[in-house]
C-alpha cells in the first residue's frame, strides 16, 4: 500500500467519539504553521448577503371537505386556475412561486420544517450542561430561543459573548460542561489555531461544536480530524442548534423515535376520541405504518369499546409502574387489533382515583416512542399539568372542534397555549366536526380559521349514521363505510400528517382469483 502523507488535510484518521481533550502524539498538533493547508482561503462570506430562504414559498392551501364526487369544485371559489388541496408535501405537484403576505412567512416556514422531521420525532436533550460563546449578537439569541424550546427543557444553557477566543481565556481556571459550543468570525487558520488551545484546556469527555462562517468540504474534514463533535454554517433558526445538539447524544442503540400525535378536543362531545381512533386504524391500514394508539382517558376511555377489545392489562398498569416498563412489558400489555395496529387500553372504570403524576406520563409516552414509528395519543377533555405537559410535548397536534362559540373559545386557548409555549414547531392542526348540523346556527368554516390564525386541515360534514353504526359494532368507520366522506376525510389526515401516500394495490389476474376460489 502506498505511503501517504502526515500533513493531507483530507486525512480521516479519527473516531466519531473522539474527546476534544489534548492527547500525547497527536499528529495535527506536531504538524508545522508552513503546511497550513487552509492559509489561501477566501475571505469570509458576509451573512447580510445570504438571501432569505423562504422568501419564494407559495401560499396555504385551503381547508380539506371530502367530496361526494371527484370532481366536486370546493364551496370556497378561488381566484387561481385550479385548487391546490392540502395533500402531504411529497406528492403535491410544483407550484410557481406566489407573493405572499410577510405574516404567514412563519407558518410556511414551519409546515417546511415539519414536513422535513415528518417520518420520524425528534428526541429530546438528556440533563446537561451547554456553554455557548457567541461572536455575533443573534447567535445569542438563536441560542437563548433554543434553550427555551421543548427539546432542551432538561438541559442548563448559559450564552455568553466573547466567541472563541473568549472561551479559550474562559477554560484557563474553568472545568468544561458536558458541551461547549463556540461561533467564529475567523478565517480558517485563525480559527484552528484557537481551537489548538481550547484542546489544551477542554477536559476529556467535553464535546464542541463549531459554529462559523465558511463552508467549505475541506474545513469540515479537518474539524472533525481534530476531534471536533459538530460543524454548523450559518445557523438560520434555533432548530439548527437544537438538532445539531441532539443529534450528539441520540441512543446508538434505539432505532428510531417514534413520532407522537396527540388528538383532544375543544369540549366534550366534538368527536376527538372517535377520530383519533379512526386515524391510528387509518394509519396502520391505509398507510401501513406500525401505529400504536394509547388511550389516556383513564375513568371514560372508549378505545376498547371502538375496536372491540377488553384487554386484562392496559395503559394504567404501565403508568403505574413506569421504572419496570421494557419492551417485554409493554408487548404483554398492548393489544393486538391488526398487523400493524397495537392498543394501550384505558381502563374505563371509577373503582379508583386516578392520582398520578406527571412525571410517569411523560416516562411511559417516551418509552412508548420508542416501540413504533407513529404514537397516537387520545387525551381527555380535562386539564391538569400531565396534559399540558403531553400537549406541549407532542410532535403533532390535532385540535377537534365543532362550529360553535365554546369550541371557538377554548380552542383559541389552547392552540395560543401551544403557540407560546413551542415556537419552534409546526402550528397545531385543526378539525372542524360535525358540520352542518340541521337547524343549528353555526361560524361558518372561514371565519372560525381566521380568528385561530390557521386554515382547518380537514372539514367533517355532519354524517351520524356511519359512525354510530361502527361504534355499536365495535369497527372504524372505514370498515362500516369504506366509501363515505368520514371515511375519505380521515385517510387525508392520515396522509397529511404522516406525509406519506398508501402502498400502491397489487394488480391480480383472473386466473389468481380463479385458483382462490373454493
Amino acid at each position: 500500500m502506498a505511503g501517504r502523507n502526515d500533513h493531507d488535510p483530507f486525512d480521516l484518521g479519527f473516531e466519531a467519539d473522539d474527546d476534544f481533550a489534548p492527547a500525547g502524539g497527536d499528529p495535527w498538533r506536531a504538524a508545522p504553521a508552513a503546511d497550513e493547508p487552509f492559509a489561501d482561503f477566501p475571505p469570509v462570506r458576509p451573512r447580510e448577503s445570504v438571501s432569505a430562504p423562504f422568501a419564494d414559498l407559495p401560499p396555504s392551501a385551503p381547508p380539506y371537505t371530502p367530496q361526494s364526487a371527484p370532481a366536486a369544485v370546493a364551496a370556497a371559489p378561488a381566484p387561481a386556475p385550479a385548487q391546490v388541496r392540502d395533500i402531504p408535501i411529497e406528492a403535491a405537484a410544483p407550484i410557481a412561486p406566489a407573493a405572499h403576505p410577510v405574516g404567514t412567512t412563519q407558518a410556511m416556514v414551519q409546515e417546511v420544517i415539519a414536513a422535513a422531521d415528518a417520518d420520524m420525532g425528534e428526541a429530546a436533550v438528556p440533563r446537561i450542561t451547554i456553554h455557548a460563546f457567541c461572536a455575533r449578537p443573534e447567535t445569542v439569541a438563536l441560542v437563548e430561543a433554543a434553550s427555551a424550546d421543548r427539546r432542551m427543557a432538561r438541559a442548563s444553557t448559559i450564552a455568553r459573548p466573547g466567541g472563541l477566543e473568549g472561551a479559550v481565556d474562559y477554560y484557563q481556571n474553568q472545568s468544561t460542561p458536558s458541551l461547549v459550543l463556540v461561533e467564529s468570525l475567523d478565517a480558517a487558520p485563525r480559527m484552528l489555531a484557537l481551537l489548538d488551545g481550547l484542546a489544551q484546556v477542554c477536559d476529556p469527555g467535553t464535546k464542541v461544536v463549531v459554529v462559523g462562517q465558511t463552508n467549505d468540504i475541506a474545513l469540515y474534514r479537518e474539524l472533525m480530524r481534530r476531534g471536533v463533535s459538530e460543524y454548523i454554517t450559518q445557523p438560520q433558526g434555533p432548530l439548527q442548534i437544537i438538532r445539531a445538539v441532539s443529534s450528539l447524544y441520540a441512543d446508538p442503540s434505539a432505532p428510531f423515535v417514534g413520532r407522537q400525535i396527540a388528538f383532544v378536543g375543544a369540549k366534550g362531545g366534538v368527536g376527538s376520541s372517535t377520530l383519533a381512533h379512526n386515524f391510528a386504524w387509518s394509519m396502520a391500514e391505509r398507510v401501513q405504518a406500525a401505529t400504536v394508539m394509547v388511550d389516556l382517558d383513564l375513568p371514560f376511555g372508549t378505545a376498547g369499546l371502538d375496536f372491540n377489545q377488553d384487554p386484562l392489562q392496559g395503559v394504567l398498569d404501565a403508568l403505574t409502574q413506569p421504572d419496570r416498563l421494557d419492551p417485554v412489558l409493554m408487548d404483554r400489555m398492548m393489544v393486538r387489533c391488526g398487523d400493524r395496529l397495537s392498543l394501550f387500553a384505558a381502563p374505563g372504570a371509577l373503582d379508583q382515583d386516578y392520582e398520578i403524576p406527571a412525571d410517569a406520563f411523560e416516562e411511559v409516552t417516551q418509552k412508548i416512542r420508542g416501540v413504533a414509528p407513529f404514537v397516537v395519543l387520545d387525551l381527555p377533555h380535562s386539564w391538569s399539568a400531565w396534559t399540558r405537559q403531553v400537549l406541549i410535548g407532542s410532535d403533532d397536534l390535532v385540535v377537534v372542534a365543532t362550529p360553535d362559540l365554546a369550541s371557538l373559545r377554548n380552542a383559541k386557548n389552547i392552540v395560543d397555549l401551544v403557540r407560546h409555549a413551542r415556537p419552534n414547531d409546526a402550528p397545531p392542526r385543526l378539525v372542524l366536526n360535525q358540520v352542518g348540523v340541521p337547524g343549528r346556527p353555526e361560524i361558518p368554516v372561514k371565519d372560525f380559521g381566521e380568528a385561530l390564525g390557521l386554515t382547518p386541515s380537514l372539514v367533517l360534514p355532519f354524517d351520524p349514521k356511519p359512525f354510530g353504526q361502527a361504534a355499536n359494532n365495535g369497527q372504524m368507520v372505514a370498515e362500516v363505510a369504506p366509501k363515505s366522506k368520514a371515511a375519505e376525510g380521515i385517510d387525508h389526515l392520515a396522509r397529511l400528517i404522516s406525509r406519506r401516500e398508501p402502498p400502491a394495490a397489487q394488480k391480480t389476474s383472473i386466473l389468481s382469483s380463479l385458483f382462490k376460489k373454493k
